[in-house]
């Protein structure tokens, strides 16, 4: 009975069932290294995944780090940030005194001989700057008399002079001392930049030039701007007073020829205040952030700023 029991419990495979079995067999175990092919890795002597509850550890998810692709950036310096704002006030306030003080002076009520801020040939005027109520309604309201407006507006204008000296003179200073002046110079490929994001900028072609901290055309420009600053400041000078400093009043070509300088530099600065504007809004948040905090987020695939610097 034992005998008979054994032989139904485990009842003889024949040859055909047991290479079928062993076939499925492999086939599972080939499916299965396939989807979760396992790597045996030589154990080394104190290895934590020989620990106790190590078995756990090895099935649990490894997580991947992410690649960064935006990096944080110094880009303007505390000193540059700091001047940039205080010219701002100081520069919009020469405008206005110096817009006030060319009324006054070319107003053909008074008949002045020497009124040159015209746009004409000879004897013969196109037109005047400004109309009549450019001044009254916009340049002319902080006061109540614009008789008066004269006499505040040369105070003002030879009180914020000062300012506009210093704020350049250390401007510059800081630029040569900080060699960041090798920012801002433009370089030999700067013209061709400065196409190149104009035509962006009039939507005639697409992708700005890499740039690190100012491209082509912004080399021009700010280089430029500071040249004026220079020339607005001599030309006043042989204005302000042309016997003291008559040697150079002479070398401009006269006190009438200062004074036309001197007015159409106001005019470039005014142009590239609205122009700086509207650029800045432009470029969007990320751009004026950095002229605030210093600091820019740029992607890792654009040149460094900082390597540059370090360069120098």
């Amino acid at each position: 009975m034992q005998d008979e029991t054994r032989v139904e419990a485990n009842p003889p495979w024949t040859e055909p069932e047991r290479v079928a079995g062993h076939e499925a067999d492999q086939a599972v175990a080939h499916a299965v290294s396939e989807a979760l092919p396992v790597v045996e890795l030589p154990r080394i002597e104190g290895d934590p995944l020989d620990a106790p509850g190590a078995a756990e550890l090895d099935e649990a998810p490894v997580a991947v780090p992410l690649q960064p692709t935006l990096v944080l950036e110094k880009k303007h310096p505390l000193a540059i940030r700091w001047m940039h704002w205080i010219n701002f006030p100081v520069l919009f306030t020469m405008i206005w005194s110096g817009i006030l003080i060319y009324w006054n002076d070319s107003d053909n009520a008074y008949q002045h001989p020497h009124a040159v801020y015209r746009v004409g040939l000879g004897n013969f005027t196109l037109f005047r700057f400004f109309p009549p109520w450019f001044y009254t309604n916009h340049i002319g309201s902080f006061s109540w008399d614009m008789r008066f407006q004269v006499t505040r507006a040369l105070g003002y204008h030879f009180f914020f002079m000062w300012l506009f000296l210093i704020n350049g003179l250390l401007y510059v200073i800081f630029l040569l001392w900080s060699r960041e002046w090798k920012f801002m110079v433009p370089t030999r490929d700067s013209i061709r930049e400065a196409i190149q994001v104009t035509l962006v900028d009039l939507h005639i072609r697409k992708g700005l030039p890499k740039q690190t901290k100012y491209n082509g055309a912004q080399r021009i420009a700010y280089s430029s701007i500071v040249v004026m600053g220079f020339g607005s400041l001599v030309t006043g000078l042989a204005i302000y007073k042309p016997t003291e400093a008559h040697w150079l009043t002479s070398l401009l070509g006269g006190y009438e020829m200062a004074r036309w300088f001197h007015f159409w530099l106001t005019i470039g600065f005014s142009a590239f205040f609205l122009l700086h504007v509207f650029q800045v809004i432009m470029a969007g948040w990320n751009n004026f952030r950095a002229m605030v905090s210093g600091y820019e987020l740029r992607s890792v695939e654009e040149p460094s700023i900082e390597a540059e610097r370090r360069a120098f």
